[in-house]
């Protein structure tokens, strides 16, 4: 017989791998330390796996234990999920909501998935659009919330996660040995087209904008024709795709923040629960793989 997962454990297990010590845990979910050993010990027998090893005089996560994080994310969520439906007043109203096309494909359906099953008396009206022209319609009080890149103007919002800018070219082609180097971009408002030309002009590199398009699928698709190179995010590089490196004479890019931005004033409940969900999902990203000494 298949036992049953405790919520509590899981919760304790979470509380672990975000504050990468089973001390702050223990002060986290207001339990202590040996309490929450034995939560540990018991998950462990209900799931039939070891999710840490010691290390030293620490622990860290065992590697069934790192795959673990995900799945016990996704079980609590859904737990936090429909408890929340019945316990709390059904939201209703609109959310006018921004985001690049960037990252439209990658973490909106699920957000808005989840979002639509906890608050389905919500409209969310959203927007796909380069982030400063998000952050221009957030100042005018035009959308209530958008994800957007930072670069230098990250007091603006709440940065959620950092990632790298990083050049692509297609993993069957050598497009990044012509000369001048064909390059596919969105518009010249584009932070990422202008990190990426100069960046080229640095380092004397000779190139041409060979294809523009504010739509990632169109740059993407000139990547894998072998038509031309790209500065994408890290989290945007797809199989068929190959991240070129400064040995090959593609200096690198830096990083940024990926973050929300609010409209001036007070905030909805509505805007609030996207902004909570947004959040949620972008912490189910994370990975901690050491813990510190129990």
């Amino acid at each position: 017989m298949i036992p049953n997962l405790d919520i509590d454990q899981l919760k304790t297990f979470l509380a672990i791998a975000d504050t990468g010590s089973f001390t702050r845990a223990a002060e986290e979910v207001n339990k202590t330390q040996s309490a929450v050993s034995m939560q540990m010990k018991r998950l462990e027998e209900a799931i039939g796996r070891t999710l840490f090893v010691r290390d030293g005089r620490g622990s860290r996560f065992s590697s069934d234990g790192e795959r673990f994080v995900e799945q016990a994310r996704k079980l609590v969520a859904m737990n936090d999920e429909i408890v929340a439906t019945f316990m709390r007043p059904e939201l209703t109203g609109s959310v006018r909501f921004g985001t690049p096309d960037d990252y439209a494909d990658l973490f909106l359906p699920e957000v808005l998935a989840r979002f639509a099953r906890s608050h389905p008396q919500v409209t969310v009206d959203v927007e796909c659009l380069p982030s400063e022209r998000l952050m221009e319609k957030i100042r005018r009080g035009d959308i209530d919330l958008a994800l957007v890149t930072f670069f230098k103007n990250e007091g603006e919002g709440e940065v959620l996660r950092r990632e790298e800018l990083v050049w692509v070219t297609s993993a069957r082609h050598s497009t990044h040995t012509l000369d001048p180097l064909p390059i596919a971009t969105a518009d010249e408002s584009c932070s990422w087209r202008r990190i990426a030309t100069k960046a080229l002009e640095s380092v004397g590199r000779r190139y041409r904008v060979a294809y523009t398009s504010p739509n990632r699928n169109a740059v993407d698709a000139a990547v894998f024709q072998g038509l031309a190179v790209a500065a994408i995010a890290d989290i945007c590089v797809r199989p068929g795709m190959r991240v070129l490196t400064p040995e090959e004479g593609f200096p690198r890019l830096g990083a940024f923040g990926i973050g929300l931005m609010r409209r001036h004033g007070l905030p909805t409940p509505a805007t609030e629960a996207l902004a909570r969900h947004i959040r949620e999902a972008f912490g189910a990203e994370r990975a901690v793989a050491a813990i510190a000494a129990a």
